[in-house]
């Protein structure tokens, strides 16, 4: 990553610690100093027991079941049947839709090591290249989020369907993204002009690499690969859920009987504040019955594991249902952390002049997603 450098002490510093002192004096009034503390170590600590471990868990199941997926060819097949639409649907060559798959198992960064593989670039014309950061972004962990919201299900409830319809609800919010993108990106490099057009190793399209040995071996070392996957994605989250999430919840949640006593989940509630504010706008769009469900796209923005820790508690105190696990479903896969990785993404497909642009088609897709989910649930 490029750094710069600037004075050891500017103005930033002291933006800083002003606002630093500012959020934490907030807090302390309210709460109390010692409440306070109290409840930030208790949340993160539950969090990461109940939460992130319950997550990680599910991360090495859903990594060593796309492992075998792909080392027995369930991926390639699935590439042909999706190669057709992704022309009409999204301008993509049909090598696009081994990025949505691959990003669907994985994360957002893998479309990125996919578009700087020749055998896959010569499909692309340039213009065509910076959208498969929207293109995979829409996708991110896809797999691991719709597993754990149908996870989620309470006893004698089943969260199959929503989960599937905010699965649908992403797959319309990248269309919109990525249409968006590429009005900007033909601006930039016109239509004609293709991303490579030099020789290859090996046409991803039409051949796959396997693992050496018997199917049994094979299988073996698939899982364990997967699982392995499933371990450092499930480690990598642990900052931004335990950070993230106790932050949003102590500004989520009110203490129970209205007294502090320094338990966790206690906060000060000025997202659903926030929510009960914007309640004109998010009650018919995305049919959020609580305002503290704001919470949710908020963080996902930042880091959908750390969003995705926050249903569980959500759940517990009734504050969502059926609706709101589509629309998480959706949002949470559109904006799987997009704020944090797109400028990185960008700058890795050199076009770092576009990111602004990125950031703004994404964030339409991702409303799209959320709204789109919520209709069909309305309508289901």
């Amino acid at each position: 990553m490029d750094k710069k450098i600037v004075k050891a002490v500017n103005a930033e510093s002291f933006i800083f610690i002003a606002i630093i002192s500012g959020s934490f004096l907030f807090l302390s009034k309210t709460m109390g100093i010692a409440n306070m503390f109290s409840t930030m170590m208790k949340t993160a600590h539950d969090l990461l027991i109940n939460t992130v471990f319950f997550i990680m868990a599910i991360a090495v199941l859903a990594g060593a079941f796309g492992a075998l997926l792909t080392e027995f060819g369930v991926v390639a097949l699935i590439n042909k049947i999706l190669s057709p639409l992704m022309k009409p649907l999204y301008d993509m060559p049909g090598a696009a839709s081994i990025g949505v798959i691959t990003t669907y198992l994985s994360d957002n960064p893998a479309i990125i090591t996919l578009s700087k593989d020749k055998g896959f670039a010569r499909y692309f014309k340039r213009y065509q290249i910076p959208a498969l950061t929207n293109l995979g972004t829409a996708f991110g962990m896809g797999l691991i989020v719709t597993t754990f919201m149908i996870s989620q299900a309470p006893e004698g409830q089943s969260f199959i369907l929503p989960a599937i319809i905010g699965n649908i609800g992403a797959v319309v919010g990248s269309i919109v993204s990525v249409r968006i993108m590429m009005h900007f990106t033909k601006k930039e490099y016109g239509t004609e002009k293709m991303a490579y057009e030099g020789e290859e190793s090996i046409d991803l399209t039409k051949f796959r690499e396997i693992r050496s040995g018997s199917i049994f071996q094979r299988a073996l070392e698939a899982i364990l690969d997967g699982g392995k996957t499933g371990v450092e994605m499930g480690l990598s989250i642990i900052p931004g859920v335990i950070v993230i999430c106790t932050l949003v919840m102590m500004l989520t949640n009110s203490p129970k009987g209205g007294v502090y006593t320094g338990a966790a989940y206690e906060g000060v509630p000025v997202l659903p504040w926030i929510g009960e504010k914007l309640s004109f706008i998010l009650k018919p769009l995305l049919g959020f019955k609580n305002p503290e469900a704001i919470a949710f796209p908020i963080t996902a923005l930042g880091a959908v594991g750390a969003a995705i820790g926050l249903v569980p508690k959500f759940l517990q105190q009734g504050l969502i249902g059926a609706n709101e696990i589509a629309v998480f479903t959706a949002m949470g896969m559109c904006w799987s952390g997009y704020l944090s990785t797109h400028v990185a993404m960008m700058d890795a497909l050199e076009s770092r002049q576009l990111t602004n642009k990125a950031i703004f088609a994404h964030t339409i897709g991702g409303l799209a997603a959320g709204v789109v989910a919520h209709l069909l649930v309305t309508f289901t």
